[in-house]
């Protein structure tokens, strides 16, 4: 009887771009009645990145894509699977995945956007697995992009002092392992994605094509939001890890969602991990929605961080509301 195999999808290469343009604190206190110590305090954010003439979703998307191939040492032609998580695409269609596929010359396989705001690379990347793991596809680039700042309202200084531009990409390949490997052998372990549209109201966009035929700002009750984000972060946390069957103690990094500095420790600290195993890129790129996370894991890999072997938990919320954790072994 031949061994049981199954297949694990496994992260080849990581990948990042981010706007030429820095729009520091000090700056920000030029334009609106803020200060560098309120941002600060109170969300841990020092600058973000703001997208320039020419460069948009799709452009950050295919450098980011371009610099996770190169890490991972392949080539376009080697992907046959592309999901793009955003929330500011290009066009309303077709989707920006068609158009970095097609940015890098790759006519075949199938590519397609994911819409779950913040959430959404965690969402994509649980997707790419589904789709490695039955068979549908070999190799998937999964890329966050996304240009906020065209989406803020300038004038509201609640949140246009959260958010920047950025794009971050990983290469997954799916690999068959022998099936008693365990949770030891390299890949996505499992997944846990959530959402609730009963919290649409305290995050969204006031526009769209079907509403107002315009794109519209992004509206936030901050408080609200953060009220919710710890209670839900450690949900998906503790469903992973008990599906899993790790514990706390197990993890050698936690990659979250880079929104609040605030959220982030106040989440460690409930879930008992130290802050020296947490991942925090906020002060120098602000909340990027679903670049954020991806951006995050690129600085924890290229830093020499995480190494292989290493147990990583990744996690982010969302608009919607969405919520979700992965746990990888580098």
């Amino acid at each position: 009887m031949s061994e049981m195999i199954a297949r694990r999808s496994v992260v080849r290469g990581v990948g990042k771009s981010m706007p030429a343009r820095i729009l520091t604190n000090a700056e920000m206190e030029t334009m609106l009645e803020t200060s560098d110590e309120w941002i600060v305090q109170r969300t841990g954010i020092r600058q973000r990145h703001i997208a320039g003439a020419g460069e948009t979703t799709s452009t950050l998307g295919l450098a980011a894509a371009r610099a996770a191939l190169a890490n991972a040492k392949m080539q376009p032609a080697d992907i046959d699977l592309v999901i793009v998580a955003t929330a500011t695409p290009d066009n309303t269609f077709p989707a920006t995945a068609v158009e970095i596929q097609h940015g890098l010359g790759i006519s075949h396989g199938f590519a397609f956007d994911m819409q779950a705001v913040c959430s959404g690379f965690v969402y994509a990347v649980a997707t790419a697995d589904m789709y490695l793991k039955a068979g549908q596809a070999r190799r998937a680039l999964v890329i966050g992009a996304e240009t906020f700042s065209r989406i803020l309202d300038w004038e509201d200084r609640t949140t246009c002092v959260l958010f920047g531009d950025g794009a971050g990409a990983v290469v997954l390949e799916a690999v068959v392992t022998p099936a008693d490997a365990g949770d030891d052998a390299p890949g996505i372990i499992v997944s846990s994605l959530r959402s609730d549209g009963a919290h649409k109201d305290k995050l969204f966009v006031d526009g769209g094509p079907s509403t107002t035929q315009t794109v519209g700002h992004l509206r936030m009750q901050g408080r609200e939001v953060f009220k919710h984000a710890v209670a839900m972060i450690t949900d998906v946390i503790d469903d992973v890890l008990a599906k899993a069957g790790v514990t706390v103690d197990d993890i050698d990094w936690f990659v979250p969602h880079q929104a609040n500095v605030r959220i982030v420790e106040g989440a460690a600290k409930k879930l008992g991990i130290p802050l020296e195993k947490v991942v925090v890129t906020v002060d120098r790129h602000g909340n990027t929605s679903a670049a954020s996370v991806p951006l995050a894991l690129e600085h924890a890999v290229t830093a020499g961080m995480i190494k292989k072997g290493d147990l990583v938990l990744l996690e982010a919320m969302g608009g919607g509301f969405t919520w979700g954790a992965t746990l990888i072994r580098w």
